[in-house]
């Protein structure tokens, strides 16, 4: 609502009247008369200009149509309940209360496959948070690109061109499932066989030299990955602005060190560089070997993009067991001197079974990603056999996402089948049956809704109940923004979702013989769908067309 933007700027310059620096924010209140909260002058109670500020106050207050009435209790707490009718002539502008002041152009580096290797579950939640924050962020406004940032150069190529050298592969024709099988058993052999370690070794210093038939084999393997890939992303939805990789900037590497040489950042300890000055901890950029670490790619990584992109921040969707490797990224970020820009590293935490162990095969393998899919979609076609493959694989999808998003992403989930496509539950599936529901009443009641206009005298209370809820959506928006938690907007999603499901089970629209009625219903559904589709859109779901 532009009304409260305007209503916290106003108290703020009240504030400042009075050599206060303080930010007013409005909040929802739990409080069941009213909708709104003031808190900040709580604080001020011994402030000896305090009667002033609240006469001042009550002023910017009265002075604002869309307050119907306000309190001010004895502790300075403010409860405002709004005009809905002054609220009803704003909520249709939803896409407008979400525009940032500042626009900035954000890099969102998350997905972060292998090469050779198939995206397993633990990818799930990486790309969906990266890509729900990506959309809520364009539709804020701010320019954005997403990343996928590949690893597809470095020591897990070279064991597995050693690997194939040894075993007599055809590269040229070289299959996914060849990979796949490939490399684990190239990984173990190089973790205990120690001639395939020093033969592996040799190859990732020749491709680092360029040679020019391990780069064949390279682009061999990384051509028939990424066909793997970009088909399995096109089954989820997910797509990319950006697709670079480790090789992207490994040419970069030898100049950076060069540079951080001459301006005395790094020295040479025992054969490895690492930082000259003492530094907690100590920065390694390269091995005794002369080979890169993660740390090194991702420091290229960083110059590429300011070469390349006049970025204001980048997020880092990565799990938090790799906090302490970001840790050891923005102190040598800031150590070495690099361009002042913000980074974050937007941690989260597992997804495992329903058992809540870690997604294994039987085999007791890694569980692929789209072994997840198959399943997911298996399950709801059983449950709907009546239903499309379009419709299965957007409910697929949807379960996918949505029981990932629901949960907080600084904690761990079970992933249960039963449970997040039960259509009665907190689940993706009942969020798209209430938006089918919507569209449904909303064709066949073959009129112009556009054109109708809620009148709030002829409102029953899920109809208010509903209508006041969606006051709650730039609140959750601004949330999802700040704190990078997308779960805000998946459980605003399913709240309006309820109360649309409420409102519709309470009465049949369509024959109802009052005609207001009928058309307060009618509009207040297409409200529904306008903030149900803007959420899905928010989330990465898509909606489905019937259920």
């Amino acid at each position: 609502m532009y009304q409260l933007t305007k209503l916290e700027n106003n108290l703020e310059s009240v504030l400042k009247n009075f050599s206060i620096t303080e930010k007013i924010d409005i909040k929802l209140t739990r409080n069941e008369s009213f909708d709104l909260q003031i808190n900040n002058l709580v604080k001020f109670k011994d402030n000896p200009n305090l009667i002033e500020i609240i006469d001042n106050f009550q002023r910017e207050l009265d002075s604002e149509p869309f307050i119907k009435k306000y309190e001010i209790s004895e502790k300075n707490f403010i409860n405002i309940e709004i005009n809905l009718n002054e609220f009803l002539k704003t909520v249709e502008n939803i896409r407008n209360f979400i525009k940032v002041s500042s626009p900035k152009k954000i890099i969102f580096d998350y997905g972060g496959p292998n090469i050779g290797k198939p995206l397993h579950v633990g990818h799930l939640r990486s790309l969906n948070i990266g890509r729900s924050l990506y959309n809520v962020n364009k539709l804020a406004g701010n320019t954005v690109l997403s990343d996928i940032h590949m690893g597809d150069w470095g020591m897990p190529i070279a064991q597995i061109i050693q690997y194939g050298i040894e075993k007599k592969i055809d590269f040229e024709n070289i299959t996914i499932q060849e990979l796949e099988e490939i490399y684990p058993i190239a990984s173990d052999l190089y973790s205990k066989n120690t001639d395939f370690t020093k033969l592996a070794q040799n190859v990732n210093k020749n491709l680092n030299n360029n040679q020019k038939d391990l780069i064949n084999k390279w682009k061999k393997i990384k051509g028939t990955s990424l066909r793997s890939l970009e088909s399995t992303l096109d089954q989820l939805n997910h797509k990319f602005d950006l697709w670079r990789g480790e090789s992207d900037v490994n040419d970069l590497i030898p100049d950076m060190i060069e540079d951080l040489k001459s301006k005395n950042k790094i020295s040479l300890d025992d054969g490895a560089y690492v930082s000259s000055l003492k530094t907690d901890p100590k920065i390694l950029v390269t091995k005794s070997d002369g080979s890169y670490l993660y740390l090194t790619t991702d420091l290229a990584t960083v110059l590429d993009r300011l070469d390349s992109f006049e970025f204001d921040k980048t997020l880092y969707i990565v799990d938090k067991r790799q906090k302490l490797h970001f840790e050891q990224l923005f102190l040598s970020l800031e150590y070495f001197d690099f361009p002042t820009k913000e980074y974050e590293h937007v941690s989260f935490g597992t997804v495992n079974d329903a058992d809540g162990n870690p997604f294994k095969t039987r085999e007791g393998g890694t569980k692929k990603l789209t072994d997840l899919y198959d399943e997911t979609y298996k399950y709801i076609k059983a449950i709907n056999n009546d239903l499309d493959d379009i419709s299965l694989g957007l409910l697929s999808n949807t379960v996918l996402t949505y029981s990932d998003l629901i949960t907080n992403r600084n904690t761990d989930y079970k992933f249960d089948l039963e449970k997040f496509t039960n259509v009665n539950g907190k689940t993706g599936i009942y969020i798209q049956y209430a938006n089918v529901r919507a569209k449904k009443l909303i064709n066949d009641s073959s009129l112009e809704v556009s054109n109708f206009s809620v009148v709030s005298e002829e409102l029953d209370d899920n109809d208010k109940s509903l209508l006041k809820s969606f006051i709650k959506f730039e609140f959750y928006f601004e949330q999802t923004i700040k704190n990078n938690e997308p779960h805000h907007l998946a459980d605003y999603l399913y709240e309006i979702s309820q109360k649309f499901n409420g409102m519709y089970q309470g009465t049949n629209i369509l024959e109802n013989e009052n005609t207001v009625l009928k058309e307060n219903k009618l509009k207040i559904t297409d409200l529904f769908l306008k903030y149900s589709n803007l959420l899905m859109e928010s989330l990465g779901i898509l909606p489905v067309e019937k259920m």
